[in-house]
């Protein structure tokens, strides 16, 4: 506990049990700080990138993951330090805001911060490189926006759409399907794509999957895709042109509110009783088959009584579907959900041209699949994969990939990959450090109307920190790093080409447009925004109080 007295000698406390603290203050916190954040962001360096490592994870009740996306390797590692929680924040934003790019923001903002921690020995103050690095990212996301290049579209021709997908794709598991992949994401996004108001709604694109088959055979389902099957198996596994109702409600007998007691002491009494219960079940039915239904999807259950007369009928069923497949399933087929037998009418069915039951090698398991649904509002992507682990990281694969094709929907800029981005940024922001004058030139009034400041320092840093990305692309391609960047660097000041990157594939150019290497503007631009932001954030904190560890 520290004490300290006021003017007449009182003692108060300023900070209750002190000796149970820890404490560090000033540079020390700062650089504590920047060392677990260079520890996170290493971890995630190797993983970037087309020829990037995966990870391989386990959670404490034994369940693996192996995977190379950013936001899941940090979202699994179960980071303690608070400061690399900031970093996996970070990740998470990226991912819910752009969906691609997880990987890269964390490298950026560990490339950013170690820059940092060499200007922090220099003996300049925190603030001051924040406010350099602030600086320098506006010169940078301004020089994006110059080298930047429309992609005009349409629904006839997709091909930028699909080439921006597949550079997402080419680092992730699916690499060597990445055509098929990207245009299976395309077709899916631009089917529920409202294209004159620019804008996609993801929770239409249902992402679906089984453990069984080769990845080749991911398709695309024009409808919706049910993990259920037939109430009955007798039922018919396959219809064609069918009306669909679709119900909220049980076919269960009512059932008091109350708490009731019924007597039977006769056979009759439990006959008219059992008479009473099938003529409820008789009349669902009957309103089902008087509206022309001719499939019955159901929310709830059934009894066998209901399901034995609904087959009896020639009626066929599928119950326990989920709140959220109903909704899909209305929207698709359009149908009125429908909450009481008493409001099922004609104009209240949807259609569908077919519903089939598929069953998967020698498995029980099956799946009902809805197409020719004649509102397009609503698709599922049907994945397949060898193992468990496969089948999450193909999903994970493709909902970067559907979120890029919806980021280029709603804004048609790109910038080309391989680093040539950073690289041109870099020297942009080198350029313009260079019209940053220190104080003792403004001392000596050569520079006047010039911004003055040490900011040029953390200016240059923060360009250095940009070829971090190049760097590490050229790592783990087996290349020699240095010398890849060096030459490429050259080769973009010479000849004035923003599009020059390291050539990760080995295809012999440098040039991204002719290796068709491209990413999304927006993508690009949050990273250096948030990367930035989150450096900023960490350099301002200079004094650190937690619990002290236990003996």
């Amino acid at each position: 506990m520290s004490l300290a007295f006021d003017d007449y000698g009182r003692p108060f406390i300023i900070l209750r049990e002190q000796g149970s603290k820890s404490r560090v203050r000033g540079t020390e916190a700062v650089k504590a700080n920047i060392l677990a954040a260079k520890t996170v962001a290493r971890t995630l360096r190797s993983s970037l990138g087309p020829k990037g490592m995966d990870k391989m994870l386990q959670s404490p009740d034994g369940d693996v993951t192996i995977t190379n996306d950013g936001a899941t390797i940090l979202e699994q590692m179960e980071v303690q330090h608070q400061i690399g929680k900031l970093l996996v924040e970070l990740s998470k934003s990226q991912d819910h805001e752009i969906g691609d790019g997880t990987t890269g923001v964390v490298v950026l903002a560990g490339s950013l911060l170690e820059q940092a921690e060499s200007l922090l020995d220099m003996g300049i103050h925190p603030l001051r490189i924040a406010e350099g690095y602030e600086m320098a990212c506006k010169v940078a996301t301004a020089h994006l926006d110059s080298i930047a290049t429309k992609w005009d579209f349409s629904p006839e021709e997709v091909e930028p759409l699909v080439q921006t997908c597949m550079t997402t794709l080419s680092s992730k598991v699916v690499g060597r399907l990445k055509r098929q992949m990207a245009e299976i994401c395309v077709k899916a996004v631009l089917a529920v794509a409202d294209l004159p108001r620019r804008d996609v709604n993801l929770d239409l694109i249902k992402v679906e999957g089984k453990v069984g088959g080769a990845m080749e055979d991911t398709r695309l389902v024009e409808g919706i895709v049910i993990d259920k099957d037939f109430s009955h198996p007798q039922m018919p596994k396959e219809l064609k042109d069918v009306k669909i109702a679709i119900l909220t409600c049980p076919f269960e007998a009512p059932k008091p509110k109350t708490k009731h007691k019924v007597d039977i002491d006769t056979v009759e009494k439990f006959e008219s009783l059992r008479h009473a219960e099938q003529q409820y079940f008789i009349d669902m039915v009957q309103k089902c088959k008087d509206a022309g239904a001719g499939l019955i999807i159901c929310q709830w259950g059934f009894e066998d009584e209901a399901n034995h007369l609904l087959m009896h009928h020639n009626l066929p069923a599928i119950r326990w579907v989920g709140g959220v497949e109903i909704e899909l399933l209305a929207m698709a087929t359009g149908a009125r959900i429908v909450p009481r037998f008493e409001e099922l009418s004609p104009d209240k069915l949807g259609f569908a041209k077919c519903v089939r039951e598929v069953g998967y090698g020698t498995t029980k398991e099956r799946s009902i699949i809805i197409e020719g649904c004649p509102n397009l509002s609503a698709v599922t992507i049907w994945v397949r994969g060898g193992n468990r682990m496969v089948l999450d990281e193909v999903r994970r694969s493709l909902h970067d990939a559907l979120c890029v094709a919806r980021n280029l929907v709603r804004d048609n800029s790109i910038v080309y990959g391989g680093g040539s981005a950073e690289i041109a940024c870099s020297l942009a922001v080198e350029a313009a450090a260079d019209k940053v004058v220190g104080v003792e030139q403004y001392a000596m009034r050569a520079f006047a109307g010039k911004v003055v400041g040490v900011e040029q320092y953390a200016m240059r840093a923060f360009a250095d920190a940009l070829e971090a990305v190049p760097l590490a692309l050229a790592e783990n391609s087996g290349l020699p790093s240095i010398e890849s960047l060096t030459a490429v660097k050259a080769r973009q000041l010479a000849e004035s080409n923003p599009h020059l990157g390291i050539d990760c594939n080995d295809a012999g150019t440098n040039d991204m447009r002719e290796q068709n290497v491209f990413e999304t503007l927006i993508g690009k631009r949050q990273q250096m925004f948030l990367a930035t932001q989150v450096c900023k954030m960490i350099l301002k904190i200079d004094d650190i109080i937690q619990p002290s560890q236990y003996d």
